[in-house]
C-alpha cells in the first residue's frame, strides 16, 4: 500500500466520496474544498485508489481530519490505519515537537475505528461534546 499527498482530484474525491453511500456535493463545491485543503491523502493498494482523507486546520495548533472514505471492499484491511499514520507523519513533520489537536466528526459505525487509533470520545471528564451545525 502506498499514499500520495495532495493529488486528490475532484473526480477522485467525488468517486471515493459515494463509495461509502454519501450524498456527494456539486464539483465545483469540491474543488474550493480542495483548494483550501491542508493536504490531502490517497491510499492505493495495486495503484487502485481505496481510501482519502483530507486534512484541514491552521497548520500551527488545529488539525481536522474531514472526508475520510475507505471504499467499503477495503474496509477492515488496513487501510483507515495506514491513513491516520500517513496524517499524524505529516502533522509532526510539520509542527515538530509542538502539541497540537487533531481532531474529528466520527459516523457511530466508525466510533471504535478511531478509538482504537486513540481518539477519546467528547465529552469527555475535562471537555464537552464536540458539536457541528450544517447551513444550507
Amino acid at each position: 500500500m502506498k499514499v500520495e499527498i495532495n493529488t486528490l482530484s475532484s473526480d477522485l474525491f467525488l468517486e471515493l466520496y459515494t463509495s461509502v453511500g454519501w450524498e456527494a456535493p456539486c464539483k465545483e463545491q469540491v474543488e474550493t474544498a480542495l483548494e483550501n485543503t491542508l493536504a490531502t491523502f490517497v491510499a492505493y493498494e495495486d495503484d487502485i485508489p481505496v481510501g482519502m482523507v483530507r486534512l484541514i486546520g491552521d497548520g500551527g495548533m488545529s488539525f481536522y481530519i474531514k472526508d475520510f472514505a475507505v471504499i467499503p471492499a477495503y474496509q477492515s484491511k488496513g487501510v483507515g490505519r495506514f491513513l491516520i499514520e500517513s496524517i499524524e507523519k505529516f502533522i509532526k513533520e510539520s509542527v515538530g515537537d509542538w502539541a497540537v489537536s487533531l481532531e474529528l466528526i466520527s459516523t457511530i459505525e466508525a466510533q471504535k475505528f478511531y478509538e482504537k487509533m486513540g481518539f477519546e470520545l467528547r465529552p469527555c471528564e475535562w471537555d464537552g461534546p464536540g458539536m457541528f451545525k450544517m447551513l444550507r
